[in-house]
């Protein structure tokens, strides 16, 4: 959420506010003027400019040169200097460089700035801050994967350049060119990645502030800073040749705010070409398709880079390469039957344009439509350069490779998965209690209603309010009654008040963020004026955690769970609605260098709270986060922010969500109906559609917006609604088990067509549709006014079923096909070949579903031959202990050739084995209650029973063969199988 419109509680003070800042005035978008575009910020506008002179130059040439005489490779690892010669006297800076092969198949490079590194510079304003560029990004966000290959080796090495083969059979290849400096990636003797090939490369060296006259009306021209359409300011700038622009090497402001550069110009920026690649995908969180655009103009392309900035861009426009509350850097590129990618590990704020152009000659296009090469510059404030590559070559090979190095999403509690029902505000025990009575009264199943900020005594956070939360207590256990938990938002920003124990703590102890002075940051946010925690303080995460403990945040239970907002962080009175770079953290680092980081720092901490708020009490937590970062999916979901209740909102959604699943943080959603403004009721039951595929569901509104819980709307549409809602639960099963999946290899939960069939050169731009994990679900979610008909692109010649009606769909591989979908119908397609897991008894909450039994759905392929495979997995949905192998994960094989469907451990374990806890022992009576084979073979018709066998026994069951009719497939059902889940059987028909 975000301060907009009327707010009751903020009259007080709104006058104090908006004084401060021209952020505090009711809006109804997002002011674009508000935050930055390229020709604003300094060091985007210098290395823009930077590229602009040596794209233009006819005989341009890097001057960033590799000594190749200092150059050492000794156990999958490069060590070397760049010098970069910096003037017409031949003067240098000494970069040094290290090239890490990994045994993964990645490659990182790394450049660090030697004087920064030795700390031999001088610091301005006296400044507490550290000398060196920023290197601990790793230790926030890298878990494994670094272990060298000590079996890589120099193939090739002569005067200008060295080869290195690397990685998986060898079969990689860098090339690394000493002068100018550039790295060439190859797989299987091609090109594929190539690092400097534009000589784009661009490290800002230290150097002292020499005094100079002022400029005449410098200072009016800086007045202006703050205004888009302002082009005199000096950022930007254009200079004359060889001249460079210094106009924001020392300060710099931007709409009243002063950043102070203790150290100078420091930027990094490096060209990164994806040779023979249209498409590229990732670096989220924006608004537009999940096909990145060109920056640079061009065919319906942006003029402004991406923009990586973790900031709070509430009611964000669509379309736009403009930054939001989190980040990701990293991207993916793929073309028919290749992909490959890089992940630019930098906290700073980054800028990312992105250029297309021809090839003159491209051998690996062979056979493919376009020979067009992506070309990208990657622009970063401050740090390390440092640049992983992956060589694919499949989708999977990236995210596998990329989860093993910031590792995967963590395993949810079961009822994370289910249905969420929030909004600002619900303003009472009583209220909680109405929706929550209200929606069993209306058969509608939801798992977590949420309290958003006015819970809280005066936004004291760990305080309920005592007038309308009088027994919070008793509210816990009337949702735990039947199985259902409550969320509550805690935010990194602490009321500075006397009398509140947790701002007297965080003052006293030291544990908040400090201003340039070193004095504690004071800014403002909904509790006014107010602090903010230092997440990169162990000091301070371990304080932070305390605070949870049942004894001190009183009215918690075991059933309460935590949403962190406004953690970009959210300043009001801030800089771009943000903290001031010069701002200082733990370590003396300055807030510019860990900005993008600065969210996961806290998210994280959350969870480690939830771990350790009870002795002995081992349950996975559940966090929310607004702002993220790479390796942010090991501690939280995420949702896409303060969206709008408009049709374009809704379809901006699907992209948003794939991207993330693809960036590994799949457990991602954006809040149903739109925040802000009043949704038709047509938008909001298709907005219910739509989010019942999404991994995190949940609906949301803003303070000023009408209610409109699920069950309010009247004919048709509660019905719709709970249909959707229903269908969601139903399907539990199979989303837990695209979980593990996400849990196990860092897959998506959605996936887009091109990482389910990245053969398929039609499908890499497809963005409004999805299989869901393993399923074979192909699911369209209809997200445009009035329409009442979808299109859906068929990735392949398998056989394609609609879900509800078992309907054969009439395709044709890569093409569309139109489907009627009426307003009270999502598209879902069963592709042949599958077999998911469903449970069909409507409850309440997931909780209450535990122990019912399960039918398989099993979608028979086009081809009689042809196996449909599946599987399941479960464990307490609650516990660590599926770490201890306490968990049944099962396969599932409909063999038509055989005539046979099994079930066997999908790792092989023989179940005897598995030493059982409590939970597997209940789980002994839960079996599967029934089969559905849809595009049963038809001769099958005069089929009455099948056998089963299982544990040493076999019985009879019955069989009810339905034949195909009026373009319905042939479907069987099997009823009463009475085997068990956890059980090896085998039923033959």
């Amino acid at each position: 959420m975000h301060l907009s419109g009327s707010l009751s509680s903020w009259t007080t003070c709104l006058s104090v506010l908006s004084a401060l800042s021209a952020t505090f005035a009711p809006a109804v978008a997002v002011k674009e003027h508000d935050f930055k575009k390229c020709h604003q910020s300094g060091f985007c506008a210098r290395n823009r400019a930077f590229a602009d002179h040596a794209l233009a130059a006819s005989s341009w040439e890097s001057p960033y040169n590799l000594l190749a005489d200092a150059g050492s490779f000794k156990d999958g690892q490069y060590h070397g200097v760049i010098l970069k010669t910096i003037n017409d006297a031949g003067e240098t800076v000494r970069l040094p460089i290290t090239i890490s092969f990994l045994e993964s198949g990645t490659a990182r490079v790394t450049v660090d700035e030697e004087k920064r590194q030795k700390g031999d510079i001088e610091l301005r304003h006296n400044s507490k801050a550290r000398k060196e560029r920023y290197n601990e990004a790793e230790k926030w966000v890298i878990v494994g994967g670094l272990a060298l290959d000590k079996q890589a080796k120099v193939e090739h090495e002569d005067k200008t350049q060295l080869a290195v083969k690397y990685g998986p059979s060898s079969r990689f290849e860098a090339v690394i060119r000493f002068s100018p400096f550039g790295i060439d990636f190859k797989r299987d003797g091609h090109s594929h990645v190539k690092l400097n090939e534009q000589g784009l490369l661009n490290v800002e060296h230290w150097r002292p502030k020499v005094e100079k006259p002022a400029e005449p009306d410098k200072e009016d021209e800086a007045a202006g800073a703050g205004n888009d359409d302002d082009e005199s300011k000096e950022a930007g700038k254009e200079q004359p040749p060889g001249k460079e622009d210094e106009s924001t090497w020392w300060d710099e402001s931007f709409g009243g705010n002063t950043d102070t550069k203790p150290r100078g110009p420091e930027s990094v920026a490096l060209d990164i070409s994806f040779v023979g690649y249209e498409h590229v995908f990732g670096i989220p969180s924006h608004a537009g398709p999940l096909a990145l655009k060109q920056t640079r103009g061009g065919d319906g392309g942006y003029q402004e880079p991406y923009r990586m900035y973790n900031a709070d861009v509430f009611e964000y426009i669509l379309d736009s390469p403009m930054t939001l509350y989190g980040s990701i850097p990293f991207m993916q590129a793929h073309r028919k039957g290749s992909s490959v990618g890089v992940f630019w590990l930098n906290a700073a704020e980054t800028w990312v344009d992105i250029t297309k152009a021809k090839d003159a000659k491209n051998p690996m296009a062979l056979g493919v439509k376009s020979n067009v090469s992506t070309r990208t510059h990657w622009m970063s404030e401050s740090g390390l350069l440092d640049v992983f590559v992956f060589l694919g070559p499949t989708p999977q090979d990236l995210t596998a490779r990329f989860a093993e190095l910031t590792g995967t999403t963590a395993m949810p509690q079961e009822f994370a998965i289910g249905y969420h029902q929030c909004r600002w505000n619900y303003i009472s025990e009583e209220d909680v209690k109405d929706v929550d009575r209200k929606m069993d009264k209306f058969k509608m199943p939801y798992d977590v209603i949420w309290l958003d900020i006015e819970y809280s005594d005066d936004k004291k956070y760990f305080l309920f309010d005592k007038h309308s939360f009088p027994n919070p207590l008793d509210m816990h256990k009337h949702l735990e009654s039947h199985g259902r938990k409550l969320v509550t938002i805690n935010d990194p920003h602490i009321k500075n008040v006397d009398g509140y124990p947790v701002a007297q703590e965080l003052r006293s102890k030291g544990l908040a963020v400090r201003n340039k002075d070193g004095n504690i940051f004071d800014g403002w946010c909904w509790p006014g004026s107010s602090n903010w925690i230092d997440g990169f303080s162990p000091a301070a995460r371990e304080w932070w955690a305390s605070l949870f403990r049942y004894d001190k945040f009183h009215g918690t239970a075991e059933n309460t769970f935590i949403w962190n907002d406004m953690n970009e962080p959210s300043v009001f009175n801030g800089p771009e609605t943000t903290m001031p770079k010069d701002n200082l953290h733990h370590g003396e680092w300055e807030h510019r260098d860990v900005h993008n980081l600065y969210g996961m720092t806290f998210h994280s901490a959350t969870y480690d709270a939830l771990r350790s708020r009870k002795p002995g009490e081992k349950r996975r937590p559940f966090v929310l986060t607004r702002a993220f970062f790479a390796g942010s999916q090991r501690a939280a979901a995420m949702w896409t922010g303060d969206n709008q209740a408009e049709w374009g909102h809704l379809a901006a959604s699907v992209p948003m969500v794939l991207s993330q699943g693809i960036s590994g943080f799949p457990f991602s959603g954006a809040d149903v109906g739109g925040f802000f403004g009043n949704p038709d009721k047509d938008l909001l039951a298709r907005w219910y559609q739509a989010g019942a595929f999404s991994p995190f569901f949940r609906a949301h509104a803003h303070i000023d917006a009408r209610r409109r819980e699920p069950y309010l709307h009247g004919e048709p549409y509660t019905t719709i609604i709970a249909a959707a809602l229903r269908l969601r639960y139903s399907l539990l099963p199979s989303w837990y088990t695209a979980f593990r999946h996400a849990h196990l290899d860092g897959s998506p939960i959605i996936k887009p067509m091109f990482y389910t069939h990245p053969s398929e050169e039609a499908g890499l731009t497809v963005d409004d549709q999805f299989f869901v994990g393993t399923t074979g679900l192909l699911v369209k979610p209809v997200v445009d006014k009035d329409k009442t008909s979808a299109d859906v692109w068929i990735p392949d010649g398998e056989a394609y079923y609609d879900y509800f009606t078992y309907d054969v769909i009439p395709t044709a591989p890569g093409k569309n096909v139109t489907l009627d979908a009426p307003l009270d119908k999502i598209p879902v397609l069963m592709r042949g070949g599958h077999v998911f897991a469903r449970r069909d008894v409507p409850r309440r909450s997931s909780a209450l579903m535990k122990w019912d039994d399960y039918t398989l759905v099993v979608a028979a392929s086009r081809d009689p031959k042809t196996p449909a495979e599946g599987d399941l997995y479960v464990d307490d949905g609650d516990s660590y202990d599926f770490e201890q192998g306490q968990y049944i994960h099962r396969r599932f094989v409909f063999d038509p050739a055989a005539k046979t469907l099994s079930s066997a451990d999908y790792e092989g374990r023989d179940p005897a084995a598995v030493q059982e806890g409590e939970w597997m022992k209940k789980m002994r009576a839960v079996g599967v209650a029934k089969v559905v084979i849809v595009g049963a073979p038809a001769e099958w018709a005069g089929k009455k029973t099948a056998t089963v066998e299982s544990e040493g026994k076999t019985w009879e069951v019955q069989v009810e063969f339905t034949p195909a009719a009026k373009g319905r497939a042939a479907f069987a059902v099997v009823k009463k199988l009475g085997v068990k889940i956890g059980a090896d059987w085998k039923v033959v028909f």
